[in-house]
């Protein structure tokens, strides 16, 4: 089946005919063009040198908040308060962490120079958001992501302390579930997700949720 070449408008075709979950390729990082993507369930994933790929997995990879799995030897860490937590406080920073953390079996990063500039120019228009976790005056961990809605899709995360990221997420979670947030987007599998209770939904019920 061909794959969609996308062009100069502003569009993108129906997810369902998505094949293994690429709904089209080419097009540009605009913001207008990333808000209708995540509008409608896709995003963008590709290398350095490649053209841009979009994609909308089926079944779809989530977390509902109130299915948060915090183990117990994480309420101890959160209970020990080493770490402080702030919200879209250095998201340039974060998003530039992504970028350079060493990833077990992954070679280079997927956050290209296009792709990191893009998200700061979202975050500027408060689309896109950041956790920061600090050690007295380091940066040690966090995330950033877009939110649509109810729904955030968590883009990258990354700890230099261990349990970093967990402490952003957690934190993340209990906040935006205050705010109303109903659904955070995990996009594709992850063991590290699954263990703080993500789960797999149909791509077709993530639509719903997504545009409820």
């Amino acid at each position: 089946m061909p794959i969609y070449q996308l062009t100069d408008d502003i569009i993108f075709p129906p997810v369902e005919g998505a094949e293994d979950g690429i709904v089209a390729v080419g097009g540009d990082l605009l913001p207008e063009r990333l808000i209708l993507a995540y509008q409608s369930g896709i995003f963008p994933w590709y290398s350095k040198d490649e053209p841009i790929i979009w994609w909308s997995p089926n079944p779809r990879f989530v977390l509902f908040p109130d299915k948060l799995h915090v183990s117990r030897s994480m309420k101890r860490v959160l209970k020990k308060r080493e770490f402080t937590v702030t919200f879209n406080q250095a998201f340039e920073k974060i998003i530039a962490a992504c970028k350079k953390i060493s990833r077990p079996g992954q070679e280079g990063t997927w956050i290209t120079e296009e792709m990191e500039l893009a998200y700061i120019r979202l975050h500027d228009m408060g689309i896109a958001e950041s956790v920061e976790v600090w050690k007295g005056d380091d940066l040690v961990g966090g995330m950033y992501g877009v939110r649509t809605g109810k729904v955030f899709s968590g883009e990258s995360m990354f700890s230099k302390e261990s349990n970093a990221s967990k402490v952003a997420l957690i934190h993340f979670i209990q906040k935006f579930q205050l705010e109303g947030g109903e659904l955070f987007d995990c996009q594709v599998h992850s063991q590290h997700m699954e263990t703080m209770g993500a789960e797999e939904i149909d791509r077709q019920a993530f639509i719903v949720c997504l545009k409820a």
